[in-house]
């Protein structure tokens, strides 16, 4: 099956929403998401914090998606890639889609001379770890996320 990527567009608002949804009923945290169309155009085409690819089948449609954005890395002196989420369709996993995805944000951090390419995943989206791992991710078990969001972003800027 031909796999091929682009970019998405400003009239691709309502699709990255929807991808957003079902990543989000995925992760059981369908509760969670208060994106709008206003904010992702906002953001995404406005103030371009960020980008999306979408990994198109050999019939034309739209089966993953992948959204991410610059970080930086002060200990290698240069900007990175933070793959902030990558989704396939169910019926399209399996297939190829994911490591298309995630290839081609490897080619596109290479092409913009980033250092890295970074990730967050679930602790028991198991099948994501595993998919990363063989792909030759490097788990940073030393390493904590953290967040600050809502009230304790909050409440931390008024301290």
């Amino acid at each position: 099956m031909a796999k091929t990527y682009r970019f998405a567009a400003r009239n691709d608002i309502p699709l990255i929403l929807k991808f957003i949804k079902d990543l989000a009923h995925f992760e059981q945290l369908g509760d969670q998401v208060t994106a709008t169309p206003e904010l992702l155009e906002e953001w995404l085409f406005e103030r371009r914090t960020a980008e999306v690819i979408f990994a198109i089948d050999d019939t034309g449609n739209e089966v993953g998606f992948a959204l991410f954005f610059y970080n930086f890395s002060t200990f290698l002196g240069k900007g990175g890639i933070y793959l902030e989420d990558l989704f396939v369709i169910p019926e399209y996993r399996k297939q190829g889609f994911g490591k298309f995805l995630l290839s081609t944000l490897a080619n596109i951090a290479i092409e913009r001379k980033c250092g890295r390419l970074d990730l967050s995943c679930l602790d028991w989206n198991k099948n994501a770890i595993e998919f990363y791992k063989k792909h030759g991710c490097v788990v940073l078990d030393d390493w904590t996320g953290y967040r600050f969001t809502g009230d304790s972003l909050n409440k931390l800027a008024q301290d």
